[in-house]
């Protein structure tokens, strides 16, 4: 019988695009037809370029088929990265320790039913103590390898270009945006202290009437 071997798959892309919101939309579409899910979604702004990184993961099986749909309409790539690797002698050996030690933890289990003193049964429980702490770690390096073999990760960065203000437009722009802000805190400022403005007001209404009826 042929042994199947343990491939882990990942892969790395980037490139530029026109629209990063359709670029977006076509990539999740691509993700949940072909049964993946999105790991991490990360955006970023700086001076002249916005970019968008998700982490994919993926049913090994549809790696290709995802990567293809999900690029389609590339002409070039800033960068791109497929890379395989063998774990299969690691998983076969990790199974033959993993197996080792649960027919230690059985013998020890079996000492510990014939235990006829105190010590002997602190002495046993201690030793498997120790051993199942292994095999947790064991079982948990397997379940890794058994993830990433089954779900194949793929991290996309797109990025947008996006006009970079200079000189007298860039002043201009600064400018506009300054005053904008500065009236949207002139309008809280107003919110804030409203009741007060209300009572000065009163008081002003008040003290004005006041006056009026002593000159009668």
């Amino acid at each position: 019988m042929e042994l199947q071997r343990k491939l882990i798959k990942d892969g790395r892309v980037e490139y530029q695009t026109e629209r990063i919101d359709a670029t977006r939309q076509l990539v999740f579409a691509a993700v949940e037809k072909h049964k993946g899910y999105i790991a991490s979604d990360q955006e970023y702004t700086a001076p002249g370029r916005t970019s968008n990184t998700l982490v994919i993961r993926v049913p090994a099986n549809n790696f290709d088929n995802l990567l293809r749909e999900a690029t389609a309409g590339v002409k070039k790539f800033d960068a791109r990265e497929i890379n395989v690797k063998d774990v299969t002698e690691e998983f076969l050996d990790i199974q033959a320790r993993l197996k080792t030690k649960k027919e230690l933890e059985a013998r020890f289990l079996e000492l510990l039913k014939k235990a006829n003193t105190v010590t002997e049964i602190l002495e046993i429980e201690k030793q498997l103590a120790t051993l199942r702490a292994d095999i947790e770690s064991v079982e948990g390096r397997l379940k890794y390898l058994e993830n990433q073999v089954s779900l194949s990760t793929l991290t996309m960065t797109f990025y947008e270009s996006t006009p970079v203000y200079t000189g007298v437009t860039a002043n201009f722009k600064n400018g506009f945006q300054n005053g904008w802000d500065n009236l949207i805190q002139f309008f809280v400022l107003l919110t804030n202290i409203w009741p007060f403005i209300v009572l000065g007001v009163l008081l002003m209404i008040g003290l004005v009437t006041y006056r009026k009826r002593k000159r009668r």
